[in-house]
């Protein structure tokens, strides 16, 4: 009896245990439950932020800005007639080649991401152009880190690619390499060794570039040689005439397409460029001949105005095929009206830009030499020197910007005519959304450009630390974008360089413009074909090396708007070929984040159309049909140019000589570059 008690007892102290047991379990469970949760959450967090800020998860890297050498001849065309065109632009060399090697070539081109982009008839130039050389075994066809300057297609042998002295893998023939040196000056990414005996053919990139212009030059001439023998175009200005040329499709049709058939309802106008056409009228069941049309004729300009019922046909008559240049009355429409109107907003007087409007007019800079400056700190650092915080000996009320360039880098890098033109235009631009250029002085191995201050700090470093903006943020500072872009484009001034590293914060929290190192005037119409900017910020037109405008900013206004709401461009690679390569498939294989609204999205998806006479901005409205877009619906647009509407974010500046909003550098280690007397800085 005594003992069944005692068991009893025992198997009490047990439950109770056990229940004390299966507490301290069930707290256990709750505490991982909750630090599983946290960690969910935490995934989630970092997941999206991954969609909306990759840069995050890692450190956010300025970027430079790069470019090509400007092409002699780009600088010679000016006004150049069709004859003085063709007969300036020499085609290439070319170098006779079998079929078999002709072939191989095209095929390697067409299989290549960038180059089957271009043209067929610059293809076929590249491929007459493309020169042989051989490399035996062993021997380094491309050493990384070197600076090149031609492309290869293999054709025999076999090649190993390495890099940081690993092997990566083995290429065979029909493959191209090397292609990012045609674009620009550039160091290579990776070692490729001669495996076997090779045979390759090579291009030159002054070779690639002339292809490239001189084909765009004069199928643009020829064009407007057309359209200025079309009565309806005939008084129309040039710049018109060429931005109407710029839209010009080509269209092919075999002998005896119907081309128009009668009846049919039409918008298109075509002028013929090659081949014959023959035009019938059907009367009383009958086809009737009327007459033939050669290259050089057109038909179908009533469409254009509204009247679109075919009152003939027109079929292709030529055995070797017919080509038509064709517009359509949507396309005509967007940029024929207004065109020729004279922006008249920020405009002064002819005399007042032709006669030095500089900085000399502001006499309180007249007597301000080199060494009356006194360097305070380091702001920035650049592709070619530094910008100090400076001030004036004698005078503690005010502090300046001195960008200092190395002249021995500029020639080296054969920049000299964008450093010049830098210089020009901001001696002349008197815009509050512009920093203000207003001194410049030069030694025997410097530069130097005495700017106002910004110290609000730059653009990229608050969006660095911020991640994102959110909508009204953004709106406002693309707004005072497009109000710096109103200003230039107004003059034909293109920028060339948007980026938030290139924004600057007054003290106030207003955006400024800086660095012209890129920006250019265009005459009316023309195009510009160096290769330069920033490798996410590039519009396609540039990559493709097909002359590029203004448009190209606008390109660069609708990948600034995604940064900003994002905290990333919307076209990345792991290098720079493979960037442009995301930008040539176009802004709608971008996945937009949520966090980017529905007219947000449609600004920017029209600002990046891959056809540049397509986007906002550039059409008939101009700047003006950006302002207008939804996405600004309701924007005090009159309060942002008088200064009256708060900014959304308002630096600490404490005083003319506070750095505090711009990110530490340490002190200039190079040494002394070498002398540059030779005198190409002498309007300097």
């Amino acid at each position: 009896m005594d003992g069944l008690v005692e068991r009893i007892g025992q198997l009490e102290r047990q439950l109770v245990q056990r229940d004390n047991h299966i507490r301290l379990l069930r707290a256990e469970l709750d505490k991982c439950q909750q630090v599983l949760n946290k960690q969910q959450q935490q995934s989630v967090v970092e997941e999206t932020m991954a969609q909306i800020a990759p840069w995050r998860l890692e450190p956010k890297l300025k970027r430079l800005a790069i470019s090509a050498e400007p092409l002699a001849i780009s600088r010679q065309m000016g006004n150049a007639t069709l004859a003085e065109l063709k007969q300036s632009l020499h085609q290439p060399k070319t170098q006779p080649k079998p079929k078999s090697s002709r072939d191989l070539i095209r095929r390697a081109i067409m299989d290549n991401d960038f180059m089957k982009n271009l043209e067929m008839a610059q293809i076929r130039e590249i491929v007459d152009c493309m020169c042989p050389v051989n490399f035996p075994r062993g021997k380094l066809i491309i050493e990384e880190g070197d600076v090149g300057s031609s492309m290869f297609v293999m054709e025999e042998g076999k090649v190993e690619v390495s890099r940081e002295g690993r092997y990566l893998s083995t290429m065979e023939p029909g493959k191209v390499i090397g292609e990012l040196a045609i674009l620009y000056n550039c160091k290579r990414t990776a070692t490729i060794k001669a495996a076997t005996d090779c045979k390759l053919w090579a291009i030159e990139r002054q070779v690639f570039q002339t292809i490239m212009m001189r084909t765009g030059l004069i199928r643009q001439a020829e064009y407007t040689v057309f359209l200025k023998s079309v009565p309806t175009f005939k008084n129309l200005p040039e710049e018109t005439l060429m931005k109407i040329a710029n839209v010009l499709e080509e269209c092919d049709y075999n002998q005896g397409d119907y081309i128009v058939r009668q009846g049919a309802r039409g918008d298109t106008f075509f002028i013929i460029s090659k081949g014959q056409v023959k035009v019938t009228m059907k009367e009383q069941s009958q086809e009737k001949h009327i007459r033939t049309l050669k290259a050089g004729d057109f038909f179908g300009e009533k469409a254009l105005q509204g009247e679109d019922i075919r009152t003939a046909n027109i079929i292709a008559d030529d055995p070797e095929g017919v080509t038509c240049l064709v517009i359509d009355r949507e396309s005509f429409n967007q940029l024929i009206s207004g065109l020729d109107e004279i922006r008249t907003k920020y405009q002064q007087p002819d005399d007042a830009l032709t006669g030095r409007n500089r900085v000399l007019h502001d006499h309180g800079f007249a007597n301000v030499q080199l060494s009356d400056l006194r360097v305070i700190v380091t702001l920035g650092v650049g592709g070619f020197g530094r910008v100090e915080l400076v001030r004036i000996e004698g005078d503690n009320s005010r502090s300046f910007g001195l960008k200092k360039m190395k002249k021995s880098q500029i020639v080296e890098t054969r920049q000299q005519q964008h450093i010049m033109s830098e210089k020009e235009i901001m001696e002349e631009a008197n815009c509050d959304f512009i920093v203000k250029l207003y001194k410049t002085f030069k030694d025997r191995r410097h530069l130097y450009m005495l700017m106002e201050s910004c110290l609000g700090g730059e653009l990229w470093t608050i969006l660095r630390d911020k991640g994102n903006f959110d909508d009204p943020t953004t709106r406002f500072y693309t707004a005072c974008v497009v109000e710096a872009f109103d200003y230039l484009h107004s003059r034909g001034i293109i920028y060339r360089d948007l980026k938030p590293e290139n924004l600057l914060l007054d003290s106030a929290g207003y955006v400024k413009l800086v660095d012209f190192g890129f920006a250019k005037k265009l005459q009316g119409g023309r195009k510009t074909w160096t290769f330069c900017g920033t490798p996410e910020y590039v519009a396609p037109e540039v990559i493709l090396n097909k002359g590029h405008d203004i448009s190209a900013d606008y390109w660069s206004l609708g990948v600034l708007m995604f940064e900003l709401l994002t905290g990333s461009p919307p076209f990345n690679g792991s290098d720079p070929m493979k960037t442009y390569n995301c930008i040539l498939k176009g802004i709608e294989q971008i996945e937009f984040p949520r966090n980017i609204t529905r007219n947000a999205n449609a600004l920017i998806k029209k600002l990046c159309r891959d056809n540049a006479a397509e986007r906002l901005g550039y059409q008939k409205g101009e700047i003006r049909d950006i302002q207008k877009h939804k996405w600004f619906d309701g924007f005090n647009w009159e309060g942002l140019r008088n200064r009256s509407l708060p900014p959304p974010i308002i630096p600490n500046v404490r005083g003319p000589f506070d750095t505090a909003n711009f990110d530490k550098y340490p002190p200039e280690m190079d040494p002394e570059p070498p002398e540059d007397t030779s005198g190409w800085d002498v309007d300097f």
